[in-house]
């Protein structure tokens, strides 16, 4: 059974009130430094953080009018969702919220792509998995959400996903980065053996290791490993790849960048 979003009243479910007591910042004082100044894309931006999937498609249409569809992803939709991202990553806004915006800017962005002159332009490519063994995508889903907004074409193999599967994936489209989630312990050595893997076919490239199943200890003691302790520290170790540094280079400055000095 799939969910309604349509049907979902954000207002009412989603929200989390041990926050509201104890936060003093207001999302919509978070919200200023990133919504843009034009009101077409400042709408469309608060359509994504204020989780309105019925009136987005209709705002980005209206927006098409006078903008164009690249603006309208880049500097609206993907506006939101740095919000959003912004908001989950100070635990304001939690998974249903990430879900539902998810579901917002899916739509608004299908309504600016069929506008699109050409293919829409990426700033690199993600391939992502859940280690072998392992049903659980939560964690990789939302992390999916966090890089597709940071303007990243994510590949998403799915869950459960063989070793094998990976690297040979990897050798055909050539990512600029890897990701692995694992939640179970008994799943997390699949990701040692697909750095053996990749190594003997020479290839090398980040591979971000995350779940609850992890830790940075275990993730770097095997080659091309590199720790994400959640899902909003994603996007910024994926940049560094592509700013030219290897995994190597990530790994050694991994606390600069976690802490915003890199």
């Amino acid at each position: 059974m799939s969910l309604d979003f349509d049907a979902v009243n954000a207002d009412k479910i989603l929200i989390r009130y041990d926050i509201v007591v104890e936060s003093s910042e207001k999302p919509e004082d978070i919200a200023k430094q990133y919504l843009p100044e034009n009101q077409f894309l400042r709408q469309i931006a608060q359509d994504v953080m204020n989780l309105k999937s019925k009136d987005i498609e209709k705002h980005v249409s209206e927006a098409l009018e006078t903008l164009s569809a690249e603006d309208i992803i880049e500097k609206g939709l993907l506006a939101g969702m740095d919000i959003v991202a912004e908001l989950y990553g100070r635990g304001i806004y939690y998974l249903p919220h990430v879900m539902v915006a998810s579901d917002a800017m899916t739509r608004g962005t299908r309504v600016a792509e069929a506008a699109l002159s050409g293919e829409r332009k990426y700033k690199g490519v993600v391939m992502m998995h859940a280690a072998e063994g392992d049903p659980h995508d939560i964690g990789k889903n939302i992390a999916a959400v966090l890089l597709k907004s940071n303007g990243f074409n994510v590949v998403d193999l799915g869950k459960d996903i063989l070793v094998d599967t990976v690297v040979a994936e990897v050798q055909k489209q050539k990512p600029d980065v890897l990701t692995g989630t694992a939640l179970m312990t008994t799943t997390m050595s699949a990701f040692s053996r697909i750095s053996s893997r990749l190594k003997e076919v020479g290839v090398e490239l980040p591979f971000i290791c995350a779940g609850g199943a992890v830790n940075r200890e275990y993730v770097e003691s095997y080659d091309m490993g590199i720790y994400s302790a959640k899902a909003a520290e994603g996007p910024g170790l994926a940049n560094k790849a592509l700013d030219g540094w290897d995994w190597k280079k990530i790994r050694a400055n991994w606390d600069d960048i976690i802490n915003g000095k890199a």
